[in-house]
């Protein structure tokens, strides 16, 4: 049995049957053991519970995408208690979904992590407002709810383009009562999250999505180790075609991955998943941008770079950090792009 012992196809499995009269219940053993061998398995760490903006992943288990491409892909969740870059440094996952700014900052204490795809075209945050206010120039009189990440990401590019100053912030706690009490108020914010739950609750507000006016990172960032890339690169190359052909998939019918998105995360509901499928659509996250014409999921040497620019402004990460480490374009593109 050494033919299958070497990783023989099924295809080549009736070949042999055919030559050497192998039985057929055997051939179908063999076949079935060849498929199985065949599958190359690879575990996925998502950024947070399930919900629409992991609809591509989800997608491509369900409509056997990963399969198709010769992948046994096993999902697991990310949450407020879970560590994705730490989990994925331990070998207890093989692709994360990460964040370009996280990156860089590894990359500054020699952590051996690359991007290999960007998911999103841009960073699906935003500010949520009042009616009163008509633009992101609009912010210099108003208290600006912001998180503990905020202070290390997106609020020192708003500051720094629209004039504001710390003497504004406050912190955002998730609670979005102190927006609904006070008009002043404006708060970091997901379209596809609290401009939902503002919209359920009754409340007129605007969101202005920050990637719209300039803000530089790719979002859903799929970031692996270098060990990876070393030892598995063909693996990783189908991986990436297959995940964004699942997100061209669910993009168009997302009923199938829906189903999987509401077993992994009963919270989840119909209502909140369609709101989130439509703001992807409405946002063109996965279909905007270079990715228009040059496949879901690609990146560039100039988006990168402006997003080294950008920290290196802000006083987030040294200078001296070689940026270029910190993504890999081979995967994305070329042969196995996919249009939207």
């Amino acid at each position: 049995m050494k033919f299958l012992e070497l990783g023989a196809t099924a295809p080549a499995l009736r070949k042999l049957a055919r030559r050497t009269l192998l039985p057929m219940a055997l051939l179908g053993t063999a076949v079935a053991s060849a498929a199985v061998q065949a599958n190359d398995k690879l575990v996925l760490l998502t950024s947070w519970y399930a919900q629409a903006e992991h609809g591509g992943f989800y997608q491509a288990v369900a409509e056997d995408i990963y399969a198709k491409h010769g992948l046994d892909v096993t999902i697991r969740m990310g949450g407020p208690q879970v560590n994705g870059m730490q989990l994925l440094l331990s070998k207890q996952a093989d692709v994360i979904v990460n964040y370009d700014l996280q990156v860089l900052k590894s990359l500054e204490q020699n952590l051996p992590v690359v991007a290999i795809a960007g998911v999103f075209q841009g960073d699906p945050q935003g500010m949520l407002t009042h009616p009163d206010v008509t633009g992101l120039d609009d912010l210099k009189d108003k208290k600006v709810l912001v998180a503990t990440t905020g202070q290390s990401t997106w609020w020192p590019w708003l500051k720094g383009k629209y004039g504001l100053n710390d003497a504004q912030a406050r912190p955002y706690t998730f609670n979005l009562q102190p927006f609904f009490a006070d008009t002043a108020v404006v708060q970091q914010a997901y379209a596809s999250s609290e401009l939902f739950q503002a919209k359920k609750a009754g409340i007129d507000a605007n969101f202005y999505l920050f990637a719209d006016h300039g803000y530089p990172p790719y979002g859903s960032t799929l970031v692996t180790r270098q060990d990876v890339i070393d030892e598995r690169p063909e693996v990783l190359q189908r991986f990436v075609a297959a995940t964004m052909e699942g997100w061209k998939s669910y993009l168009a019918n997302p009923a199938p991955a829906n189903q999987l998105i509401k077993q992994d995360n009963p919270n989840m509901n119909d209502e909140v998943i369609g709101w989130g499928v439509d703001k992807l659509k409405d946002f063109k996250l996965v279909t905007g941008g270079d990715a228009a014409t040059q496949g879901i999921g690609v990146m560039t040497d100039s988006r990168w770079k402006a997003t080294r620019d950008f920290m290196v402004g802000a006083g987030l990460l040294s200078a001296d950090v070689d940026w270029k480490k910190g993504y890999d374009l081979r995967f994305v593109g070329g042969d196995a792009k996919v249009l939207p």
